[in-house]
């Protein structure tokens, strides 16, 4: 089945357009929006994406009616394709995957995106690594200091409850579980 997607981003916009041109597509069902795509929270495009059975074809006017950035749209489009499902753009006929040629396009920008996000992590991990090198240290910064770990645990060998000392701390009574455990 041929299921359609329509989306406008504000609710004076008017979806009749992609109506029109999803129903000469041959779209048994359409499901109509009227919401951002930068937000990924659009119950219909959910509820679309739910209701999606392998042999079925996502069929969009445009691109960017459906997805807001390169990522969202690959991402979106192995959910489509783990489900058995296929993706077709009416005004992009690159953007098929009905055909070779538009599964081969789909696949190198995969390819692409797969490259990009791996070049962004090996940036990120030595940017962290030399961060790591000047002493920058990562993570929240500890609830507790050593010294007062040191009492607070003297304070629970000499009978004090975990709640009295977090209440003496200032932390949470689970604060103290983790400190009394971990230098147990």
């Amino acid at each position: 089945m041929k299921i359609g997607y329509a989306r406008v981003s504000t609710l004076d916009q008017n979806l009749d357009l992609q109506l029109r041109a999803l129903k000469k597509a041959g779209c048994g069902r359409v499901f109509k929006e009227k919401a951002s795509g930068a937000s990924r929270a659009r119950p219909e495009f959910l509820r679309m994406m739910d209701q999606l059975r392998a042999g079925d074809s996502v069929v969009v006017w445009k691109l960017d009616r459906h997805a807001r950035s390169t990522r969202d749209l690959l991402d979106t489009m192995e959910k489509i394709r783990e489900i058995g499902a296929k993706f077709q753009s009416l005004s992009e006929p690159w953007a098929d995957t009905t055909t070779h040629a538009g599964k081969m396009i789909m696949t190198v920008f995969a390819g692409i995106a797969e490259f990009e996000r791996d070049l962004i992590r090996e940036r990120t991990g030595a940017g962290r690594e030399a961060a790591k090198q000047r002493g920058v240290q990562f993570g929240r910064p500890p609830k507790l200091t050593s010294d007062q770990k040191q009492l607070g645990l003297r304070l629970l060998n000499e009978g004090k409850s975990a709640q009295e000392i977090a209440e003496i701390f200032h932390v949470h009574s689970a604060t103290t579980y983790r400190v009394a455990l971990a230098d147990s």
